[in-house]
């Protein structure tokens, strides 16, 4: 039995929004929304943070575990990864509660049939790469995260400031397989890097997911930052596959259109991965 192109393709690209961006942070409306947009799933944030010692997550309750559920199988939305989208703002490296909340996400993913967590080291600044003692403690943290991960069949994608160069040499640090890359488009644009060659030079077996959108501005069809068929032609050749996810994108004239923002931007993708 010979598969079609395009079956193949939804199956190895699976595209999706975040939550916390749609404005549907753990919330029920989000399936329903999922599905209005054309998404294959979504990606659950933690809840927030801030300088509380946990998550503010609902998944921790097995009512709400039981209905969350029923209501993405409802839609046909999975949950392609949960995001601790709150260490963009917390340090992770000095946040006392960090095994508890690595913990939390892990067990929310099991509950909610993810493999892959998201977890940001924006919180820590743009300088720890380079402060031997930070850095030393954020590889050190990473690795007992990555070996809780590994241990239950997961992965943490992390996303960092540095260079598909640097971010290989940090992960030969870091030396667990429950630790890979969630690459993200913005950040190589930040910093005038070339999206296409740093995804051949990390390779399928380091990125774990992508973030696929660029700060707010316009939608990804006319961002002239993001050539999608070079970067589709780049994934193809490494053989990656996975879950490709919009957090930005929004066109800043009306970025608070949330439906027609994402609806555009999961559009636009699905035409070019799918």
């Amino acid at each position: 039995m010979i598969i079609p192109e395009s079956v193949l393709a939804q199956q190895r690209y699976k595209i999706g929004v975040c939550d916390w961006m749609v404005l549907k942070r753990q919330k029920l409306g989000e399936f329903k929304l999922a599905k209005e947009l054309g998404c294959d799933g979504i990606e659950m944030d933690m809840g927030g943070l801030g300088t509380r010692r946990s998550f503010d997550n609902k998944m921790r309750d097995p009512e709400s575990v039981r209905v969350f559920s029923h209501m993405a199988d409802s839609f046909g939305i999975e949950i392609g990864a949960v995001a601790m989208s709150g260490f963009y703002g917390q340090s992770f490296a000095k946040k006392e509660s960090w095994r508890w909340l690595i913990q939390d996400c892990l067990n929310t993913m099991e509950k909610m049939s993810a493999r892959v967590a998201f977890l940001p080291l924006g919180g820590c600044g743009n300088n720890w790469a380079d402060s031997l003692p930070l850095r030393q403690e954020i590889v050190w943290r990473l690795k007992e995260a990555g070996d809780m991960a590994k241990a239950r069949g997961m992965v943490i994608g992390i996303d960092t400031p540095l260079d598909a160069e640097g971010n290989i040499k940090l992960l030969d640090e870091i030396g667990s397989d429950g630790i890979k890359i969630f690459y993200k488009f913005q950040t190589a644009i930040e910093y005038k890097r070339n999206i296409p060659k740093e995804i051949k030079a990390l390779g399928k077996d380091r990125i774990c997911a992508i973030h696929a959108s660029n700060t707010d501005g316009v939608w990804l069809r006319n961002d002239k930052a993001i050539n999608m068929k070079k970067i589709k032609k780049a994934l193809d050749e490494t053989g990656w596959s996975g879950w490709l996810f919009v957090e930005r994108s929004r066109d800043v004239n009306q970025v608070r259109n949330v439906k027609l923002n994402y609806g555009e931007n999961v559009k636009y993708l699905k035409e070019i991965l799918q």
